[in-house]
This record gives C-alpha cells, sequence and structure tokens, in this order.
C-alpha cells in the first residue's frame, strides 16, 4: 500500500516512520529532514491512503475535495473539523452532547466579555475562536493581563480573525491528559494516553507554546479511567456529530484535565498531537496503516496492539521561541543520536542552507523520541539524546516526565 502523510513537521515524520513500517509512504510537503518529502501538493499524489496531519488543511477541506476525487483519507471533512476550527462552534456541540466541560462563554465585543471576567475567579482563561497553530490560549492568575488578552484578540492585533470572535472560560485544576480516539463516523477505539507541556518554561511557566514534550503512558489514567473517556467523552461526541449529519472519520484528540469534580474537557483537536503522536504511535505493536485505513473507510474493526514500553518526547527548540524563534542555525549530532538505542529523532522545523547543511528553519526543530523498559529509562535515553545534538541556542525543557519517573521508581 502506498500512503500519502500530509504536513510538514515532526508529527508528519512519526507518522511517516510508523507507517512505513508496513507501507511506502511519500510526504508532502514534508521537510529536508523527513525521507521521502515531495514537492507534489496532495490532489497531484496517487496514493492508497491519505493520512492528513495539520488542523489548518482539514478545516479549510482538503479532505472533502480528496474524497471527492475518490481518495480513501484518514481525517474529517470541513464539517467535522470546525471542533477545532471554531472553539465556539465546540463549546455549543459540547453543550448538545452533555460532556462534561468548564463553565464559558462566547464574545465578539469587549465590553460584555469584559463583565464575564468579573464574574470569574482565577485562573481566568481566553481562547481565540479560530486557529492560532496552538498558541491561540491565555492562562492567567491576573485579571488585568486577561482583560488585555480580551482586548488584543477582539481588535485583531493578535491573531487577526482568529481572534475577533474568543471564548473565555473558568480555569480548571488538576493534572491534564491527552486522549487520541480513532473514529470511523459511528464507533472509535483509545490509543494509548499521554500528557504533554504546553508551556515554555520549566515547572509550567511562561507562554503556551506548540508543545515542549510529551510521555506515555500516563500513571494515573488507567483502564477504569479510560473507560470513562470513552463513555462519557467521545462516544457522546460522535453521536452529536452524527445528528448534525456529519461523518467523522479521523482522530478525535481529547484534552482532558482531572479535576477534583472529575474529568472536564478543555478542548478536541481533529488531528494527532503534536508531540503526543511521536509517544503515542511510536508505542504501538499493531499495524497503523490497517487501523487508519479501516477507520478511513468507515469500517473500523481492529482494535491497537501497545507495546508496554513507555515513550518519551522532548522536544528541542530554537533560540526566542515561541515569539521570536531565530533560524539558520547549523545543526549537529543528528546521526549520533538517532543512533542511539531505542531512539528516534523526528525532524519538524528544519531546512537545508546554501552549503547542503541541516539547519534550523523554525520555532520547534527536533522532537527527540525515545521508548525504555521504564518511563524512567525512556526518559534517560530521551535526555542522552538531546545532549549530543547541538546548535547555537538550543533550547529544551528538562523536567519532561520527571514527576511520573520518579512516582515509577518510588513505586
Amino acid at each position: 500500500m502506498k500512503v500519502c502523510v500530509v504536513g510538514s513537521g515532526g508529527r508528519e515524520h512519526a507518522l511517516a516512520d510508523v507507517l512505513g513500517r508496513s507501507s511506502d509512504v511519500v510526504v508532502t510537503p514534508g521537510n529536508a529532514g523527513i525521507p521521502g518529502s515531495v514537492s507534489e501538493t496532495p490532489e497531484e499524489i496517487d496514493a492508497d491512503l491519505f493520512v492528513i496531519g495539520p488542523e489548518a488543511p482539514l478545516v479549510e477541506g482538503l479532505a472533502d475535495r480528496l474524497r471527492a476525487a475518490g481518495r480513501l483519507v484518514f481525517g474529517p471533512g470541513a464539517d467535522g473539523a470546525r471542533l477545532e476550527g471554531s472553539k465556539a462552534w465546540m463549546k455549543d456541540l459540547l453543550v448538545e452532547a452533555g460532556v462534561p466541560t468548564a463553565r464559558h462563554a462566547t464574545f465578539t465585543e469587549a465590553d460584555p466579555a469584559q463583565r464575564f471576567l468579573t464574574t470569574m475567579a482565577p485562573p481566568y482563561v481566553v481562547k481565540t475562536d479560530g486557529l492560532a497553530a496552538g498558541k491561540g490560549v491565555v492562562v492567567t492568575d491576573s485579571e488585568e493581563e486577561a482583560r488585555h488578552t480580551v482586548e488584543d484578540y477582539l481588535s485583531g492585533a493578535a491573531f487577526g480573525d482568529a481572534g475577533r470572535t474568543l471564548v473565555i472560560e473558568e480555569g480548571l485544576t488538576g493534572p491534564e491528559l491527552s486522549v487520541l480516539a480513532v473514529c470511523d463516523g459511528t464507533q472509535a477505539v483509545l490509543l494509548p494516553p499521554a500528557q504533554d507541556y504546553k508551556r515554555i518554561g520549566e515547572g509550567d511557566t511562561g507562554p503556551n507554546t506548540g508543545g515542549m514534550g510529551a510521555y506515555s503512558p500516563v500513571p494515573f489514567a488507567g483502564p477504569d479511567v479510560l473507560g470513562a473517556v470513552m463513555g462519557e467523552f467521545i462516544e457522546p461526541t460522535l453521536a452529536a456529530l452524527r445528528r448534525r449529519g456529519i461523518d467523522y472519520r479521523g482522530v478525535l484528540y481529547a484534552g482532558l484535565m482531572a479535576t477534583p469534580e472529575g474529568l472536564r474537557l478543555l478542548e478536541f483537536n481533529v488531528r494527532f498531537g503534536d508531540p503526543e503522536c511521536q509517544v503515542v504511535i511510536t508505542r504501538l505493536a499493531s499495524d497503523l496503516v490497517d487501523l487508519l485505513a479501516q477507520a478511513a473507510a468507515g469500517r473500523l474493526t481492529a482494535d491497537p496492539v501497545v507495546a508496554l514500553e513507555p515513550a518519551v518526547t522532548v522536544v528541542c527548540a530554537s533560540a526566542g521561541y515561541p515569539t521570536s524563534p531565530r533560524t539558520g542555525d547549523v545543526i549537529a549530532g543528528l546521526a549520533e543520536a538517532g543512533a542511539m538505542p531505542g531512539v528516534k529523532v523526528y525532524c519538524a522545523g528544519v531546512r537545508r542552507d546554501e552549503e547542503g547543511n541541516l539547519v534550523t528553519g523554525g520555532g520547534r526543530v527536533l522532537n527527540v523520541t525515545a521508548l525504555g523498559s521504564t518511563l524512567a529509562e525512556a526518559r534517560r535515553r530521551a535526555y542522552e539524546a538531546v545532549d549530543v545534538i547541538e546548535w547555537k541556542g538550543k533550547y529544551v525543557r528538562r523536567d519532561v516526565a520527571a514527576v511520573a519517573a520518579t512516582g515509577e521508581e518510588q513505586a
């Protein structure tokens, strides 16, 4: 089978790697560090299965265009992709579905939004309605900062039209959990859970990013928790989508928080998370191509088989990320890192310079992913590989999976 992966980041490199265990894979547009990258558009490629990585082409209807041309596609159409393309639409669907989520309201004007803030207690959560590359969420204990965020979003100063509608919701507390469900329109199966790190700084400080690391499995997310995720979040949402005439075939990514009152949905995404994808799919012992093809065809019968080995991903970022990442720095040590036991290095923001060197080409540059017999071993391997990769200003969080690995060793 020939598979076309659409996208250009570390998630797509990981997908190409795992799908390539059993199939021929091309990646469009890919990047200079992803083998099999091609310049043709998805519509120009002849493949048996298309797997769409990023959210933007899904929201723009790429899956619909490919299906109209008779292609088998894993990824929702534009109607289902509104779950991520419009947070206001998503919240409306959650209410309809009875999915537990935070108290919230949607605004297009500043005055009522500011009045609503006065009814909230910190932490304050302000989100763009539209896509903002994972950076359109501000969580703050400062009411003043929340008020400035409202003004910046609604004026278009921060994210243009994506912010001219916003959602304000109550801040929830507790550990976060990412669960990815593979859906065929009526049924779903869960992939292994993960936990990611969105803030730039250690100890979850600083601004949100696209993600600075992840690990899987998650100690508190046992069978009971995953059963609740399926019964209270995934299945009701699929049913609500069907009632609206939406045939959702793709990943339904539930970003959850385990609050003192129980699980609450923070948001749904309509694609594999990045970097959660890297730790989730590398743990699969079964054929990912078969699973995604079944879902794309609307005939999901396979259950994913998960290897016991834990996985840890550490994101290596450019200096200045996320606000003003520096690019053009030569990257050294990739081959050495990739040759280490249990390690994969996935390329995200990279390009070639005029001399043919692989250089930094974006904010999140590399995703160093490692498997190990324990979470602690996977973490050690990941950071050992990170430390042999060098470029000027390389930045990593040093606390990815630290608490979970320590708890594992003390158990």
